[in-house]
């Protein structure tokens, strides 16, 4: 078995156990917004959100501040700066199969570094707290970026190989909008085409189900000129995407994406097994679906 499936760890009387690397499917389950949790991880290029300890470590560390990053300078797990801010970063290279565990590993190794030193995060940190664990409960409050100048701060944003940087950085943004019609939903422009994407916070055969009689009843798009593009299984979670027309903006796409959550709504507390065209529909559905872990 490889290193990433299975690590060592010492116990009592100097005895060894093997511990397995154990894949979670659905790693945000039981945070407040686990879809959005799954969209900075998965499809926002930049974006941020400040994050609440838990009352233990809150008094423990006392008054830190702790911002959840999508991606961090060279996908590193965790950065402390030199004024005492605390980064995690979503996306990142090395990983083992619980999500979780591992941010929760980058925070608590963070909250032990010294301010402006490296933070030691191991790829398999195994068994320990978990966000749900480390985290006051509370909702996460979004910040879009169209730079990652929140990298830095103080004088190192003066640097010119910072700024060099940073503008290398920037180049890979596409602009992205948070919608007001769906939780967790996102507009984006990538090269000469747009889309929606929405990580929709039901279990997965139940959104499954409520997709596919929208796919029966021919209900899937958003509107004219638009097409249901499939979808991505991301963290136990189904992200269904949306092909638009490059031109208008977000905006143009709230009241038909609010029309859509309201067909998908009426779709879920549908009563009874799927029909015939329902079914072929799931089907088609699972065809198109493609899974991000």
């Amino acid at each position: 078995m490889s290193k990433r499936r299975k690590q060592q760890r010492s116990v009592g009387g100097g005895k060894r156990e093997k511990v397995r690397d154990i894949f979670v499917p659905r790693p945000f389950a039981g945070l407040a917004d686990e879809a959005d949790w799954v969209a900075l991880r998965e499809l926002v290029p930049a974006a941020t959100a400040p994050l609440a300890l838990a009352a233990g470590l809150a008094e423990r560390y006392g008054d830190r501040q702790v911002t959840l990053a999508t991606v961090l300078p060279m996908a590193v797990p965790a950065i402390v700066r030199a004024d005492n801010q605390i980064m995690i970063g979503m996306q990142r290279h090395a990983q083992s199969g619980d999500v979780s565990r591992d941010l929760a590993a980058a925070l608590l190794a963070a909250l032990d570094t010294e301010p402006g030193g490296p933070v030691s995060v191991p790829a398999l940190p195994g068994p320990g707290p978990r966000l749900q664990d480390v985290l006051a409960a509370g909702t996460l409050a979004v910040t879009l970026h169209d730079s990652f100048g929140f990298w830095v701060a103080g004088e190192a944003a003066a640097d010119p190989a910072v700024q060099a940087s940073l503008e290398r950085a920037d180049a890979s943004i596409y602009p992205t909008s948070r919608m007001a019609s769906a939780p967790a939903a996102y507009w984006c422009r990538v090269g000469d085409r747009a889309h929606v994407r929405w990580v929709v916070p039901e279990e997965e055969d139940r959104a499954l189900d409520a997709l596919a009689v929208l796919g029966a009843s021919g209900d899937l798009p958003l509107g004219p000129q638009t097409r249901f593009a499939g979808m991505f299984r991301a963290h136990g979670l189904l992200v269904p995407v949306w092909d638009l027309p490059a031109g208008p903006g977000a905006d143009e796409w709230e009241r038909p994406l609010a029309d859509f959550a309201k067909r998908y709504a009426e779709a879920l507390t549908s009563a009874g097994p799927l029909d015939g065209a329902a079914r072929r529909a799931r089907q088609g559905l699972l065809g198109r679906q493609l899974t991000l872990r």
